[in-house]
């Protein structure tokens, strides 16, 4: 299923939301799922590393997500750039068939789920997988151009003085066109760390791309965005581009997701998503996560309904979080019990 274009985005994410219950199920966490799979990502690319050397591995992890209920799964191209895949010696041609690769594999666990679905005699089996067919989106990934750098400056934001709206487009331009080629149904904008690539974002998006998109910031104080920028003035430059059908936050602790969604609300009418990690903190200087920070699982899903019933109508995780927390955030919807 994809959401169509033209002027109808608002109305086929609307439409997408009745189907699911008034409530999406966005995926968890893909690269650290990855590495509990054996994984290696120490490396500039991180989980775009896997679609080099572990495409199956990919396809399995977004088959666990849906399976545990997702209704939106999001390709393993947060870092993959082509200016990334450059670097380590790719030719143009082969970095643009990798990001396309993202999308390919992210579809073909859709077919495959739903051919699982179409076999199986029952929505619910007995170990717990969710075999039910349902709209299901794929969503292509594009992480900010800290990401890229691979220094934790989309945890900061800070990308110098320099640093203008005309290179940010210009850095994720192509990017983004073969992300949409490739067939994804919407943009997902992530970690978005600044108000200056959000406006970046948004310009691009006029330049005839012909999917939606949406925005997803990050905070670590519960009001601004990483950068110290505004979360509100984020949230209004999301508002004002007719492509983007939902905004929010992602990779930020839970206990800051209730006040950002009133802040949010507060500038806009579209849908707000949100899918935090685990709560744990994240070492640059190492670029490891510092274990025992986070909430467990029983935690962070109690506070899904109540995100809920302040406004977010798409719910998922970000890092550390697995098809377990997918699992029990599905469980504890009313929509789906």
């Amino acid at each position: 299923m994809g959401l169509s274009n033209g002027t109808g985005e608002e109305t086929m994410m609307t439409d997408f939301l009745r189907k699911s219950g008034g409530v999406a199920v966005i995926d968890g966490g893909l690269a650290t799922e990855l590495e509990r799979h054996g994984a290696d990502l120490n490396d500039p690319l991180w989980s775009a590393k896997c679609l080099l050397t572990s495409s199956n591995l990919v396809r399995q992890v977004h088959l666990d997500y849906l399976e545990a209920g997702a209704d939106i799964i999001i390709t393993a191209s947060y870092q993959a750039t082509i200016q990334g895949f450059k670097a380590k010696g790719f030719s143009e041609e082969e970095s643009e068939a990798m990001l396309k690769k993202s999308v390919d594999i992210a579809r073909e666990a859709r077919e495959v789920y739903y051919e699982r679905c179409h076999e199986s005699s029952t929505d619910y089996t007995d170990d717990g997988k969710i075999l039910k067919h349902r709209p299901i989106l794929v969503a292509g990934s594009v992480g900010s151009y800290g990401a890229y750098l691979a220094d934790g400056s989309e945890y900061s934001g800070d990308y110098g003085d320099k640093m203008n709206i005309e290179f940010l487009k210009n850095f994720h331009r192509r990017r983004v066109q073969v992300l949409v080629e490739s067939g994804a149904d919407l943009i997902a904008f992530e970690t978005v760390p600044n108000k200056l690539e959000a406006q970046a974002y948004a310009e691009l998006l006029e330049e005839g791309i012909n999917i939606p998109a949406w925005f997803s910031f990050n905070s670590k104080d519960g009001v601004n965005v990483v950068s110290g920028d505004s979360l509100i003035e984020c949230a209004r430059i999301a508002d004002s581009c007719q492509k983007v059908v939902a905004v929010g936050i992602n990779c930020t602790p839970p206990r800051f997701i209730s006040g950002l969604i009133q802040s949010i609300k507060k500038v806009t009418t579209k849908p707000v998503l949100i899918y935090p990690n685990s709560g744990e903190t994240y070492d640059a200087e190492i670029k490891q996560w510092v274990k025992n920070t986070g909430v467990p699982d029983v935690d962070f899903v109690s506070y899904v309904n109540k995100w809920c019933e302040i406004g977010a109508s798409l719910v998922g995780g970000c890092c550390r979080t697995t098809p377990n927390t997918i699992r029990a955030i599905c469980r504890t919807l009313p929509s789906r019990a």
